[in-house]
């Protein structure tokens, strides 16, 4: 009896442990079942950064925006239809999440190579990454095999994405959700080395930090002066700024020099070195050392495009990533 219940153990040890190890993500998913789908995405996405070069920083906020709410699964991909209402209507994402139209391309591309086989939850994975390294970052292997949400949520997206205005216990709290540490907060932020920002999401910073009519005193006083004539009190909502006014297009740690001269464009870049030791210590570190920066930047985007992923059976692969597949 003892003989035949120990093969036993081990015959289902064998069957069912390349079952478990096919969930896990891994950088070769694709291989055979479509290896040409990075080579895909890289140049779908070269073409769009090379006829608009911020459109890496908006396919890298895709990533993260979808990330942030229910796992990387590609629910902020979704339109309003049905039962679905769009994460794209979020506070966080009206007006401003862009890039929309290059993941179709890209999808459309993947389709025509290998129907319904790559993620639309890959597919901003790797445009994310390719993003990165366009504009000079570094280089990462991204782990693949995320499978397509059938849901999204718009409350989610509303409450769980970080803020310009937020505090930076509030930020702390959302990355730590996450299980995301001050390590990751900090070197993620610096994806603000590249990328424009709205007049209104830090025009407060210029006028009302604190609700007495005055600007932000931790804010230098030329730089204001600078940003509020391209941004009125009233009017010019839209007015676009370079998040990093120094090298806007270029992947680099002036993000974090930025930021020690007292020039970070959102509240919730300068706070990061305001209102924590242990962040303002990171921000140093990066700002002394571009290196460092740009290793720990593809650390925790890797540990960030882990999050809660739909693998094996669950979730689905998006056929179009504006809606859901009917069956």
């Amino acid at each position: 009896m003892g003989v035949s219940m120990g093969f036993f153990v081990v015959f289902l040890v064998l069957v069912s442990s390349p079952l478990c190890f096919s969930y896990y993500l891994h950088p070769q998913f694709y291989e055979h079942s479509c290896p040409q789908a990075q080579e895909i995405v890289k140049s779908v996405v070269a073409k769009a950064v090379a006829k608009e070069t911020r459109m890496a920083a908006s396919l890298l906020r895709l990533h993260f925006h979808d990330c942030f709410v229910k796992g990387c699964d590609g629910s902020l991909l979704l339109d309003s239809s049905g039962t679905i209402i769009s994460e794209k209507r979020s506070n966080a994402n009206r007006n401003s999440a862009r890039g929309f139209e290059v993941i179709d391309e890209i999808k459309s591309e993947l389709e025509k190579a290998c129907p319904q086989t790559v993620s639309c939850a890959d597919t901003l994975a790797l445009a994310a990454r390719d993003s990165t390294l366009l504009a000079g970052g570094p280089y990462w292997e991204v782990p693949l095999g995320r499978r397509d949400s059938r849901s999204a949520s718009l409350s989610g997206s509303n409450n769980n994405i970080p803020a310009p205005n937020n505090t930076l216990q509030t930020i702390i709290t959302k990355f730590k959700l996450l299980k995301l540490d001050l390590t990751d907060l900090v070197a993620l932020s610096g994806s603000h080395t590249i990328g424009l920002a709205r007049c209104t999401v830090f025009r407060q910073r210029l006028y009302n930090q604190s609700g007495n009519g005055q600007p932000d005193s931790s804010l230098d006083a030329t730089y204001a002066a600078q940003l509020r004539m391209g941004c009125p009190s009233s009017g010019g909502d839209n007015n676009l700024f370079p998040l990093d006014f120094v090298t806007p297009a270029k992947f680099d740690n002036y993000y974090f020099k930025n930021i020690l001269a007292s020039k970070g464009l959102l509240n919730s870049d300068q706070v990061l070195f305001t209102k924590s030791e242990a962040t303002m210590e990171l921000v140093k570190q990066f700002a002394e050392n571009n290196e460092l920066f740009l290793e720990q930047f593809a650390k925790s985007m890797l540990k960030m495009g882990n999050i809660t992923p739909l693998t094996g059976h669950r979730g689905e692969i998006r056929k179009n990533c504006r809606r859901v597949n009917k069956y």
